[in-house]
């Protein structure tokens, strides 16, 4: 959770360094790549980040939403881009997962091209059940399960997202057999879970976030490890398989290359804009768990993302549509 001790010390460290230290970055509008569609999780976290932060520097920065191909589309533009902090990347999880996914067919080096600046935040995987389902804890979905030899259907948003992946690693942790059925996005697998089409899906919190607090679908448990304040009442998987941990993740990577200065005074920006109360009560809203962090945390997090999903992959065969 927030901590705004934090945020004011990494703000105010590299705000208030020594004038001759600082470039003159940003003194035109900086175009922030969002390599998914309008209206989708990781476009309402950029545009209220990002709002907040061109108000608090006194510029402008211009969302462009560039779907499409699992996101690579959009990262291939900031790979290619040149590296001085006027095109920048903001990413979520699939950034992590592509490497796998289309091992040796992606237009980039992940690891090289990509300098990454700062962790916006992570959001909790949900697991829904239709209402009509007498199954209300994670036990309870792992005994039908092992009762079900054939497998029970699971929903997801398509293939390889990290819904998938958690599907197949509570397959794993569990000892029992899911079906994954892929949708053509979360608002699609929702729907059919809501139907009773398929029983349970994996939904990212901020996608469901509506058909719960309606009472549309019953959110049986969540993928973080410890409580949610936003869901109260709702459980961890992890109480049940211990270690269960598939969130969602966007953060803000540079083209590689870009100078020391420039991520320094974004990564502070970024902690200041996170720490306003307007932002936090928005993003909050949606689920979206917020901390201040350093670009050198955020690089751990993702390599570490890399190495757990990619694994994963590798290890269940999964492969792209």
């Amino acid at each position: 959770m927030l901590d705004r001790r934090q945020f004011g010390t990494l703000a105010l460290a590299a705000l208030a360094a020594p004038a001759v230290a600082q470039p003159a970055w940003p003194d035109k509008p900086v175009r922030v790549v969002v390599p998914y569609a309008p209206g989708g999780g990781a476009d309402v976290v950029a545009r209220t980040l990002w709002g907040r932060l061109g108000e608090l520097l006194g510029q402008n920065f211009i969302i462009e939403n560039r779907g499409g191909g699992a996101g690579i589309i959009g990262a291939a533009m900031v790979a290619q881009a040149q590296p001085d902090g006027y095109t920048l990347l903001h990413d979520a999880t699939a950034l992590s997962v592509n490497p796998a996914l289309f091992e040796g067919r992606l237009p980039f080096d992940t690891l090289r091209a990509f300098r990454p600046v700062f962790l916006a935040g992570t959001l909790p995987n949900l697991l829904l059940a239709n209402l009509a389902v007498p199954q209300r804890t994670v036990a309870e979905v792992i005994a039908l399960a092992k009762a079900t030899p054939e497998g029970i259907n699971w929903a997801s948003g398509g293939n390889g997202g990290i819904q998938h992946l958690a599907i197949e690693m509570f397959a794993r942790m569990a000892g029992v057999k899911l079906n994954h059925v892929p949708y053509k996005g979360g608002a699609a697998s929702i729907t059919d879970v809501m139907a009773g089409n398929v029983k349970f899906g994996f939904s990212n919190a901020a996608t469901a976030n509506s058909q719960v607090r309606g009472g549309l679908v019953r959110p049986v448990a969540h993928t973080a490890l410890g409580p949610l304040a936003s869901l109260p009442g709702v459980p961890a998987v992890a109480e049940t398989l211990p270690g269960f941990e598939a969130l969602e993740w966007n953060a803000v990577f540079a083209p590689a290359g870009v100078s020391d200065a420039v991520v320094l005074r974004l990564n502070a920006g970024l902690n200041q804009a996170l720490a306003d109360a307007r932002v936090q009560e928005r993003l909050s809203a949606v689920s979206l768990q917020m901390r201040a962090n350093t670009p050198e945390e955020a690089a751990s997090y993702f390599a570490a993302e890399m190495a757990k999903w990619g694994r994963l992959v590798r290890e269940a065969g999964i492969r792209p549509d």
